[in-house]
């Protein structure tokens, strides 16, 4: 397989670089070590547009923020993905903590941040009621917002596997040689030649340069514990709630979710063990613990799950984007860590750049559409736009998951998408079957019933997120 451009890494920024370059007279090539695209920190984070007054003026994470943030509403548009512009508020607790709500002011003003103002104690408390009442005032971001990190990757997939562009899942890349121009990725789906390389691997991206002798990149993994709360309490707060900042990064916030939770982490804990996703008992009680300082009502009692996700930090404190300086045809894309869903949609045409003005003569396709068809969700249609799908087709009319309204029809539609499910937790990610209160126990097994009939696989083939998951096993074998 010989490709013009291959993506290592299918998370938010590798997506939406590939959508970007599906625009293009181009192979292009997405690849992904697990069973499905966003299994990395796009799955595992906030879920914050950020506003951008966080990153110090003239930083590539300022840069690439603001850009990101004000292209963000109309790229979920497009693509058909929940955006809300509920903005933000960074609360400050001391006449201290008010002086650095005054640096983020001043900060978000030199980047460019619009809509930025500082609110006093009334101010605050009138737009958030159940807020502490020991608050001081806060920085307000109204162009912020929240949106579905792993919803606006599998869609920016999607959209650019419609444009043609390929993506290759269980495709570990463990070797990378060049000659004659050409990169050779020793993959375990098969060697793969490509003339450009963009290293979107995330916590991984500091191996894959080493993979060309490229050590520039160095990587700290941080690890951020969550809990997501239940939709009863979902309207607690209506903007995103942020503590003053530390070193470690943004601190505990509080925020609703674009399908109606309530959000509360993370922490920040570097790690030696880049995959280890596991939560910790005194991670989630700090969670718990520093949330009641903003919100006194939050409770883990309405815990539904808990989780957490790696992020990338470079020891540079700022993204690596750009050719290395080994071999100009490997662009760096590393250290994404938070603003890094904010700016991706910036950071994927600025990739695709990078890349078609290093090749120079690319052509643009005449018949490239950026859209994508808005996904049928059961739960949000009105009963005439309900009975209109079961004439169409009946599986619509067979709810599978209760706690979130999900019909075998939405389920059959996830699987036989563009880069569609191929697991429990594809299938989880696309439709939100076992995302509700009693997550997965009564929809778990009809979704690998459904799994296994559409794959054409034997049951016991069938994984919760691959990669030897299987959730039944012959023990006649």
């Amino acid at each position: 397989m010989c490709y013009d451009v291959a993506i290592i890494g299918a998370g938010v920024v590798g997506a939406l670089t590939a959508r970007a370059l599906s625009k293009y007279q181009l192979k292009t090539a997405l690849l992904e070590a697990q069973n499905d695209v966003a299994m990395g920190a796009t799955k595992a984070n906030s879920a914050i547009v950020h506003a951008g007054f966080d990153a110090l003026p003239g930083t590539l994470k300022a840069k690439f923020n603001v850009l990101g943030c004000e292209m963000m509403p109309k790229v979920c548009k497009d693509l058909s993905v929940p955006y809300k512009n509920n903005g933000s508020l960074v609360v400050a607790f001391s006449e201290e903590e008010m002086e650095t709500v005054q640096k983020l002011y001043d900060r978000g003003i030199a980047n460019g941040v619009p809509q930025l103002s500082i609110l006093n104690k009334e101010e605050l408390k009138a737009l958030e009621p159940n807020l502490a009442d020991n608050v001081c005032g806060a920085l307000r971001a109204e162009s912020a917002g929240i949106v579905c990190p792993y919803e606006l990757t599998i869609a920016a997939t999607e959209n650019a596997v419609t444009n043609g562009a390929e993506c290759i899942r269980n495709c570990k890349v463990e070797a990378i040689d060049f000659a004659d121009g050409v990169f050779t990725l020793k993959t375990t789906a098969g060697d793969i030649q490509t003339k450009y390389v963009i290293d979107a691997a995330g916590v991984h991206s500091d191996d894959i340069a080493r993979m060309i002798g490229d050590e520039s990149v160095n990587i700290v993994v941080r690890r951020g514990e969550y809990f997501i709360l239940d939709r009863a309490v979902g309207n607690m707060v209506s903007h995103t709630i942020f503590q003053c900042p530390t070193k470690m990064g943004k601190g505990i916030l509080v925020s609703p979710t674009v399908d109606g939770n309530l959000l509360i982490g993370p922490t920040a804990e570097e790690i030696d063990d880049k995959d280890d996703v596991s939560t910790t008992l005194a991670g989630l009680h700090d969670v718990k613990v520093f949330s009641t300082k903003s919100c006194p009502a939050v409770s883990t009692r309405n815990a539904i799950t808990s989780f957490s996700g790696n992020r990338a930090h470079p020891v540079t404190d700022d993204f690596i984007l750009g050719p290395s300086k080994v071999n100009p045809q490997f662009i760096h894309a590393s250290g994404i860590e938070s603003p890094g869903l904010s700016s991706a949609p910036a950071l994927g045409e600025y990739l695709a750049k990078v890349v078609v003005d290093a090749m120079g003569g690319v052509e643009e396709k005449e018949d490239f559409d950026g859209t994508r068809k808005e996904v049928f969700r059961f739960r949000h249609a009105t009963d005439e736009e309900r009975a209109a799908a079961i004439a169409k087709n009946p599986a619509y009319g067979r709810i599978i998951c209760r706690c979130e309204t999900v019909t075998e029809g939405e389920i059959i539609d996830a699987i036989r998408a563009p880069a569609g499910a191929r697991d429990v937790d594809g299938v989880k990610r696309r439709t939100r079957a076992g995302m509700g209160r009693c997550q997965g126990g009564f929809c778990g097994s009809k979704v690998v019933e459904i799994l296994a009939r559409e794959l054409g696989c034997p049951i016991n083939e069938i994984t919760k997120f691959g990669n030897g998951s299987n959730i039944l096993f012959d023990k006649t074998k």
